[in-house]
């Protein structure tokens, strides 16, 4: 498979505690109880599970780290200071690094983010979620909309990078409203913003609450109009809509470890439950951490942080290529579509293009603007 895949390796580390669980929330969590010694043996397990990869991975240029959750800005800054040194010495970087955490509003203490700062930390995701009171209790989160604007405002004056999460598509939403609380939020000052639909994940509050008939999503008619709606507003500010649910002010603002990633970068996923994809000697590997913290800590222990761990052939490689990079206005090289046994010049490729889904230029294939709002289909339509 020729591809042109980014040097180097990322690193994506899980803190797993929260202060609240959303209804919403399908990711690995549990609830923070303080237990600060399960905690330090948690992020020693991290590093020890760190310097394992490097081993297995060799000599690699370090090229962002991704504090995700969970709510890492509960960390205590001299754990995400050891993580961020631990991988700087392990994997040389050969410029400068993108390193993100993700962080609450409830959080925003001027000292707290400073502090996290002078860890190593020059990028924040805050996830804002909402600036309604209305939408934030229903969303099940632990900060008011003072606080949000306040955390938003703290952030933008310690970190350089700032990035807001938004969610709509809620229930009884409107174009209108959504339009409304888009513009507030724009009028606060970030460079990055990912707008989610709220999506009802098997195994929530919110999916038994749809079961029980209490919980009704907006229709698809609904859904769509609202995400027009965000297309219009955002691009109207300057935010260009490089990925299904990212903008970014400038290519500057772009998230650098979500495109490699997304470009099929190696990147190791270290913590409980985390996700990784790395290659040693040509074979592509999928890895996922043991979810719960114990079993991690032991499997670490052990030599065996991983419950799963699967060999990608070219086809299984090309396939979670496509389904990553489509999402992105980069797209994909053309060079991939033989290991999936698909021909630009005929159906199902040439019929999307026909159609205005999809596009062929300068060697690559991307979604259109009509096709990423429609992307499953379209994913549908080329890999079935």
């Amino acid at each position: 498979m020729t591809d042109d895949r980014p040097d180097g390796v990322a690193v994506y580390v899980h803190w797993p505690y929260c202060a609240r669980i959303c209804p919403y929330c399908d990711f690995n969590v549990v609830k923070d109880r303080g237990w600060r010694e399960e905690q330090a043996v948690l992020v020693q397990a991290i590093l020890t599970d760190l310097s394992a990869q490097a081993t297995r991975l060799g000599e690699q240029p370090l090229a962002s780290i991704f504090f995700g959750g969970g709510t890492p800005s509960l960390m205590r800054p001299e754990d995400v200071a050891a993580v961020i040194a631990t991988a700087r010495r392990l994997f040389a970087p050969a410029g400068p690094v993108e390193i993100t955490l993700e962080a609450n509003p409830t959080d925003a203490e001027a000292a707290h983010f400073a502090a996290l700062r002078e860890a190593g930390v020059n990028r924040l995701s805050l996830g804002v979620q909402s600036l309604d009171e209305a939408e934030l209790a229903f969303l099940g989160r632990n900060h008011s909309s003072a606080e949000a604007r306040r955390a938003i405002a703290v952030a933008a004056s310690v970190f350089d990078r700032l990035s807001i999460d938004l969610i709509h598509a809620l229930p009884g939403q409107t174009v209108a409203g959504w339009t409304s609380a888009l513009e507030q939020a724009l009028a606060l000052g970030f460079e990055h913003v990912s707008p989610y639909q709220l999506t009802i994940a098997e195994g929530t509050a919110f999916a038994r609450a749809v079961e029980r008939g209490a919980l009704v999503p907006p229709d698809e008619d609904t859904a769509a109009d609202l995400y027009d709606a965000t297309q219009a507003v955002l691009g109207a500010a300057g935010f260009e809509a490089y990925e299904v649910s990212n903008h970014a002010r400038g290519p500057a603002a772009r998230s650098a470890h979500n495109l490699h990633v997304w470009r099929g970068g190696d990147y190791l996923g270290v913590g409980p439950g985390a996700h990784g994809r790395t290659t040693v000697a040509g074979v592509r590997t999928a890895t996922v951490a043991h979810r719960r913290i114990a079993d991690y800590v032991a499997g670490v222990a052990s030599g065996a942080a991983w419950s799963e761990a699967e060999a990608l052939d070219a086809r299984d490689a090309a396939e979670e290529r496509l389904l990553l990079g489509l999402r992105s206005v980069e797209g994909v090289p053309l060079s991939l579509l033989p290991d999936l046994d698909l021909d630009p010049g005929k159906a199902p490729v040439a019929q999307l293009v026909s159609d205005g889904f999809l596009s062929t230029s300068d060697g690559r294939l991307a979604a259109t603007g009509t096709g990423r709002p429609v992307l499953d289909a379209v994913l549908k339509a080329l890999l079935t």
